[in-house]
């Protein structure tokens, strides 16, 4: 990189940071169960709003894969979501009714959580309709993968974002509070995607799937991107830039082969597309909070977005992690 980039990317960082650390007066302690954090502790961080019937499935999943503490920022929620969590054993717990938007997505209030209470640990970025798989979830806890990436040296973690869809009417079939969400949206677009590089930042810049034929085939580009970096070793001079598509310092992007390799990689299987959709649509599309005026949840709401169809004759059937590698959307990489 030239030299004025480099000095660039870093006063981004301060005021990045910085804008964290004045976010933290929006945000209320509900229940502050941080001191039983332990010094192995693996976090999991994320910002809600009125998501009760998802928590159940969500939280027993990422307990069985090995997270110790979960700490969330709740915007708002109506539906019972705070109070819910702040009964879990297991959950920090803070509160917002500030602006969203303003918080640049939430990512400002996660940026402080993380500085304050994710330095030294490993730390799971995510929202709650997001379920981390990496190579070997389904026999290795998470532990054994950060255990190997600290081994090795690696701070960071990328997973692209799989969009997972029923074959069906997306609000066919009802979904209940507990249930799996993949035993209902268990296909996916095994291609249709389309990969850059971003020059300023190095990461990839992943777009495509069912979202992009069905919502954007006439403007892929705009189309939401794919890419994510959830799963970091947090140091308290880090920052996510947005949302978790790239972080800084710039080197933590940099999880793919350059020389022709392949690196260890995952996904995050996206459950959004259940029968709690519709009512997330029009909520989201009116308050107008999310990336460029929602227009993402606009272009939702311009149809009936319970009827809406993503299958195809080229959807997949989800099996396992192992068929996502097969078709090239995790790596196990070198780890054995």
């Amino acid at each position: 990189m030239r030299v004025w980039e480099r000095y660039r990317l870093r006063l981004t960082r301060k005021r990045l940071r910085f804008r964290a650390f004045r976010k933290r007066r929006e945000l209320t302690p509900v229940k502050d169960r941080t001191r039983q954090i332990g010094r192995q502790a693996i976090l999991l961080f994320s910002t809600v709003r009125n998501e009760r019937p998802r928590l159940p499935f969500f939280l027993t999943y990422y307990r069985t894969l090995g997270i110790n503490h979960f700490l969330f920022v709740d915007n708002g929620s109506d539906d019972g979501t705070a109070d819910y969590l702040a009964a879990q054993p297991d959950v920090s717990l803070w509160t917002t009714r500030r602006s969203y938007q303003k918080a640049r997505f939430g990512v400002d209030w996660m940026n402080h959580l993380l500085r304050r209470h994710g330095t030294g640990h490993w730390t799971l970025t995510v929202d709650v309709d997001e379920f981390f798989t990496y190579p070997y979830c389904d026999t290795r806890p998470i532990r054994a993968l950060t255990d190997w990436l600290d081994s090795y040296g690696v701070r960071s973690f990328p997973a692209m974002l799989l969009d997972m869809y029923p074959k069906g009417p997306v609000g066919a079939r009802t979904y209940a509070e507990g249930q799996n969400p993949f035993e209902i949206a268990d296909h996916f677009d095994s291609g249709n995607y389309m990969i850059s590089r971003n020059p300023l930042y190095g990461n990839l810049w992943i777009q495509g799937g069912p979202r992009a034929r069905t919502y954007f085939a006439g403007a892929p580009e705009n189309a939401p991107a794919l890419n994510k970096i959830p799963l970091v070793k947090w140091h308290r001079t880090y920052t996510y830039v947005n949302s978790t598509h790239m972080l800084l310092p710039r080197s933590l992007n940099q999880t793919f082969d350059t020389e022709g390799g392949e690196m260890t990689s995952g996904c995050l299987m996206h459950a959004k597309f259940l029968s709690l959709f519709p009512v997330k649509v029009q909520e989201e599309a009116a308050r107008r909070e999310h990336f460029g005026q929602s227009r993402e949840y606009r272009a939702y709401a311009a149809d009936d977005a319970a009827s809406v169809d993503f299958w195809c004759p080229f959807s997949e059937k989800f099996i396992n992690w192992r068929q996502l590698e097969i078709l090239g959307l995790i790596s196990k990489g070198s780890w054995a």
